[in-house]
């Protein structure tokens, strides 16, 4: 019983939180959303507080301000105005001192070039964060049209090695099923590189076969969108990926002709560092976008 409790509980809450980053564009009505999820609004507030450590006015604010301080980086034809409604913001004002709170200084400020002396803080946290030696900057990206993915996933707060118990779990999960055909996909709600990664929400999932999915599976699910896609290949270390990231968002991007959206990037893991022994990783690194 208390198990079930708690099973519905985490459902309610990453239902929630999928359902917030999913329509950060829009105005987020909480009184519907306790309608349509059919309990009170005291008690959603209650369990995600919870399960997030976090109130829901607070989290929807903060992934307002994360989506807009990575559009004003990646979508240089897009204006101030633009990017703030693009993430839920009814007024200009209102989103130009939000920002100036969060991040320390003005959009415009931001926009040229503040933001790189920000996101080089954030990864000299890392060991490896600055000091790899690796270079993406000869990758050169496909362009594809992705259909719709259902996955079954665990949601993970904060971006470190912790992150390794979640693809565990799923491998688990894989192995008592004798599930052959899935793929591991990694979600990047946040963008890494300026998003501290302890508030980061990464996303561990698998996607199965349906001839494979078992029916009794108790994993929380829901679909990526379709759409077009940058793929990019890559190989690497652990925290390679970060400076991967940091390549597309700072410098292919900006200059690619094509700007993002408000949807998370995901990759597709060939090899997973977080499953095996030396933290190699080989995988297919998605950003959507849409032509500038």
């Amino acid at each position: 019983m208390k198990k079930d409790v708690k099973r519905n509980r985490t459902k309610i809450t990453n239902d929630l939180m999928h359902y917030i980053y999913y329509n950060i564009d829009s105005a987020i009505n909480l009184d519907t959303l306790s309608e349509d999820f059919e309990i009170s609004k005291f008690h959603m507030h209650r369990i995600f507080k919870k399960e997030f450590d976090s109130n829901i006015y607070e989290t929807i604010k903060s992934i307002r301000l994360q989506k807009a301080s990575n559009l004003l980086i990646t979508n240089k034809n897009s204006t101030i105005s633009e990017i703030s409604s693009l993430c839920g913001y009814g007024s200009q004002t209102s989103f130009i001192r939000a920002f100036g709170a969060r991040f320390g200084m003005s959009p415009k400020e931001w926009r040229k070039g503040g933001f790189m002396e920000y996101s080089n803080q954030i990864l000299k946290d890392i060991p490896k964060g600055l000091t790899s030696d690796e270079n993406y900057s000869k990758l050169s990206p496909t362009i594809k049209k992705l259909p719709t993915i259902k996955v079954y996933y665990i949601r993970h707060h904060g971006y470190s090695e912790a992150i390794k118990k979640c693809w565990q779990k799923l491998q688990t999960f894989i192995l008592s099923h004798d599930i052959k055909n899935y793929t591991q996909i990694a979600i990047y709600h946040d963008n890494p590189i300026i998003t501290p990664l302890m508030e980061c929400n990464y996303v561990a999932c698998i996607s199965i076969a349906d001839e494979e999915t078992p029916d009794d599976i108790k994993l929380p699910s829901f679909e990526l969108d379709s759409g077009v896609y940058a793929e990019f290949n890559a190989q690497g270390y652990h925290e390679d990926i970060l400076k991967l990231v940091q390549w597309i968002y700072h410098e292919w991007l900006p200059s690619s002709g094509y700007e993002t959206t408000t949807k998370p990037p995901f990759l597709i893991y060939d090899e997973n560092n977080f499953l095996n022994e030396n933290g190699f990783f080989s995988l297919k690194y998605y950003i959507p976008i849409i032509l500038a």
